[in-house]
């Protein structure tokens, strides 16, 4: 879908036209009032760093939900195509190459809004495609704790059907492992290491209802009792 060929030529073809945006992207989403945007959390390292001025740009230009949407595409596109993060890691790439792969990323992701244009050309002026994953999924973490959020994560040796991760849901929004006003968001792993059972994590805290977690709790129950 995206190989390297496929951005060589268009590169070829986009570059007389297209030039890659020359700012940072603290410039381009400054204010003049000043006014300052507080993150719902902190995040780390340098894909945090991005995540957080794509976040504050989105606030400050009233475009958070259509940034999220664009990000989410990106997200999508990059889980189908393997072969993607290969060639946004790629240290050779001339700027020709970064402003294909540019409007590449916009028209695979049907990316129309301008905060994620530009958001995407700062990475590419900055030699930082390669940090897009980590981004995408750090500015997922933003949106979450913005959408008052929390991630219900349930691991099983088989996928689960929507009923029962409804049932699921249901019950543990209803205690106290989830705060008032807040919504789940919930996620199925499957980890076919577990044989059967369920691992439930919500927030911190960790539910371990996994066949495999019993075996190992009656195995050294056995050695510790001969």
């Amino acid at each position: 879908m995206f190989s390297r060929q496929v951005v060589l030529r268009t590169a070829r073809a986009a570059a007389p036209q297209r030039a890659i945006l020359a700012r940072t992207y603290a410039a381009a989403a400054g204010p003049s009032s000043g006014e300052k945007i507080k993150p719902p959390v902190s995040l780390f390292g340098l894909d945090g760093t991005y995540a957080t001025a794509l976040y504050t740009a989105a606030v400050k230009t009233s475009s958070l939900e259509p940034t999220a949407k664009g990000l989410s595409a990106l997200g999508n596109l990059i889980q189908r195509d393997p072969k993607l993060v290969r060639i946004l890691e790629a240290p050779t790439l001339s700027a020709a190459d970064k402003s294909a792969i540019v409007a590449q990323l916009e028209k695979s992701a049907g990316t129309t809004g301008e905060t994620v244009k530009n958001f995407l050309a700062t990475l590419a002026e900055n030699n930082r495609l390669g940090l897009l994953p980590g981004v995408v999924a750090k500015f997922g973490e933003l949106m979450s704790a913005a959408r008052g959020e929390v991630e219900m994560v349930v691991t099983s040796a088989q996928p689960l059907d929507n009923k029962t991760l409804n049932r699921l849901e249901s019950a543990v929004s209803k205690s106290a492992y989830v705060g008032e006003g807040k919504k789940l968001k919930v996620k199925n792993q499957v980890n076919p290491d577990i044989i059967g059972g369920l691992v439930v994590e919500v927030g911190e805290r960790t539910i371990d209802l996994s066949v495999s977690s019993k075996i190992a709790k009656m195995n050294k129950l056995l050695v510790d009792t001969l």
